[in-house]
Formats: structure tokens, C-alpha cells, sequence
């Protein structure tokens, strides 16, 4: 029997489409090798100030018993997210680089994804949790410590990695069902969700429907929690009396504050730039913004407005050093 022409050859492309892919090919901020010196420069100086940064922070909160309240306890945790986070993309980009190969494999590219997602739904829900923490401060102090003990520390944190961990495994298992065409460059320096969905070429329904799902939860849902959080934090900080006392309860914010607002004004960059522009390089560079810079820049601001990080570190190094035995011969 005869077989159809149309249906041999809608078989064939099926067979084709639902080849296994090995690896993806990463494109990069640039395609220019003049320019590639100077990004393997200044990322590799980005991602070393990150984890000094970052562990600066932690070292710090944890040799100062001064520092072993809830506040530091949930800066030490998001400050070791914010490690985790740039490990997870910057690396595999720095030697990507250095070794002049694009290519990820499939099993590398996936993972990333998993790590990522992961790592940014922790900040998320950390800086949410930090809010709580600064409402009960500030609007309950009598029963700070009553409310804030170890015990619901403990169980705020294991909740935000319990949805993460969530998050990330529904976001990767439907990506798993998707085949892909023969094109497989990234227009990206990781490989991102969004930019390796566009590669496939099954139906991509149920991956879309799913991250826009992710989207409005993880981000939404925490958005409006830290919202409710300050709306209640400024009502009581308008009911203190003196001047001093409304500066010293907003001051006890303003790092947090500063976070919280770096933090989603350069996600909302990078979701505006890939919805208003079809090009993927405008979102590969917004992308830095919050996967690089703004762990970088936390440190920073915690440290310069926070006279308590300042002064721990500085007892550390000073007086730690000046604590140590001296040996005459």
C-alpha cells in the first residue's frame, strides 16, 4: 500500500523535532571577540566583590553575639542565596569565555534552570520574611522576642525553601516534555527559562501557562506581603511622637527597604524588556542588573547603613587580631 506523501513527510519532521538535543549553544552579551576580554574582566571583578561581599555579611552576624537575632539570621541566609545565585550562571559563563566553547549540555543547561529559579525564589521569599520581621519589630516590640523565637525562624525558613524547591521542580518537569528544533543558540549568557522555551518545537502551552502561573504567585504573592507588611510599619512609625523616634524606627527599614526596591525594579527591567522588545539581547542585559549586580550591591548596603554590621566586622578584624597569643622567644 501506497503511504501518503503529506502524511510520510509530517512523520518524518515528527521524527525529526523529537531528536534529542545533547547541548545548546550560549550566545553570550556579545558576539564581538574584541569585547570578550573586557566582560570576562568586569564580571569576573563583579562575581569576587559578590562573595566577599556576601560572606563579609556572614561572618560578621555570626561572630557577633550581638548580631544572632532574627533580622541577621534571615541577612545571613538571603546573603548565602545571593552566593548560590551567581555561582549558579557566572561561572559556567567566566569559562565559557576563557575557553572560547558556547556549547552547555542539555543536562547542565537544565539544572541551571532548576538553581536558578530555585535561588531566585529564596530572595524573594526572604525579603518577604525580613518585612514580617521588621513589622513585628516595629509595630508589636513588646512581643518581638516572644513572636520572632528560634523555633518560627526555623519553620519561615524551611517554608522558603520547602516553595522553592516547589517552584523550581514545576517549573523544570514540564520543561522536560518539550522537544526541540535543530537551532539550539541561546541569545543568552545562562540558560534562561523563557529564551529555551522559545527553542522548542512541541506545544509550549502548559511551559507558558506555568510560568506566568510562577510569575504572579512567587512574584505576586510576596510583593503584596511586603506591601501590607510597610503600609503597617508606616502607620505606626506616623504614631510616634518625637521626630527621633520616627527617624530610629525608619532607619531600621531603610537597608531593607533599599533591597526590596532594587531588587524588583530590575526583575520588572528584565520582564518589561523581553514583553515590549522581540530581540533577546535588551533582556540578556537587563538580566545582569538582577542576577549580578544586585547581589553584589547588597552587602553594600547593609554595611554602609548598618553602624552593627560595621562594628562587628571591625571588632573581628581588629580586636580578633589583637586577641591573639603572642609567643617571646
Amino acid at each position: 500500500m501506497r503511504v501518503p506523501l503529506s502524511w510520510s513527510y509530517t512523520q518524518t519532521l515528527a521524527a525529526k523535532n523529537d531528536t534529542h538535543i545533547s547541548e545548546f549553544l550560549l550566545l553570550g552579551l556579545s558576539q564581538d571577540p574584541e569585547v570578550q576580554p573586557l566582560i570576562y574582566v568586569i564580571f569576573l571583578s563583579m562575581y569576587l566583590t559578590t562573595i566577599l561581599g556576601n560572606l563579609l555579611i556572614i561572618l560578621a552576624a555570626s561572630s557577633d553575639l550581638r548580631l544572632h537575632t532574627p533580622m541577621y539570621f534571615f541577612l545571613c541566609n538571603l546573603s548565602l542565596v545571593d552566593i548560590c545565585f551567581t555561582s549558579t550562571t557566572i561561572p559556567k559563563m567566566l569559562v565559557n569565555i576563557q575557553t572560547q566553547r558556547k556549547a552547555i549540555s542539555y543536562e547542565y543547561c537544565i539544572t541551571q534552570i532548576f538553581f536558578y529559579i530555585l535561588f531566585i525564589s529564596l530572595d524573594d521569599f526572604l525579603l518577604t520574611v525580613m518585612a514580617y520581621d521588621r513589622f513585628v519589630a516595629i509595630c508589636h516590640p513588646l512581643h518581638y522576642t516572644v513572636i520572632m523565637n528560634p523555633r518560627l525562624c526555623g519553620m519561615l525558613l524551611l517554608g522558603c525553601w520547602v516553595l522553592g524547591l516547589l517552584n523550581s521542580s514545576m517549573e523544570v518537569s514540564v520543561s522536560l516534555r518539550l522537544s526541540f528544533c535543530p537551532v539550539v543558540e541561546i541569545p543568552h549568557f545562562f540558560c534562561e527559562l523563557d529564551q529555551l522555551i522559545k527553542l522548542a518545537c512541541s506545544d509550549t502551552f502548559l511551559n507558558n501557562l506555568v510560568i506566568y502561573c510562577a510569575s504572579v504567585l512567587v512574584g505576586g504573592g510576596p510583593l503584596l506581603g511586603i506591601i501590607y507588611s510597610y503600609s503597617k510599619i508606616i502607620s505606626s512609625i506616623r504614631g510616634v511622637a518625637s521626630a527621633q523616634g520616627r527617624y530610629k524606627a525608619f532607619s531600621t527599614c531603610a537597608s531593607h527597604l533599599s533591597v526590596v526596591s532594587l531588587f524588583y525594579v530590575t526583575s520588572m527591567g528584565v520582564y518589561l524588556s523581553s514583553t515590549v522588545s522581540e530581540r533577546a539581547y535588551p533582556s540578556a542585559v537587563a538580566s545582569v542588573l538582577y542576577m549580578v549586580v544586585t547581589p553584589m550591591l547588597n552587602p553594600f548596603i547593609y554595611s554602609l547603613r548598618n553602624k552593627d554590621i560595621k562594628k562587628a566586622l571591625k571588632s573581628f578584624f581588629v580586636h580578633g587580631t589583637a586577641k591573639q597569643p603572642i609567643i617571646l622567644h
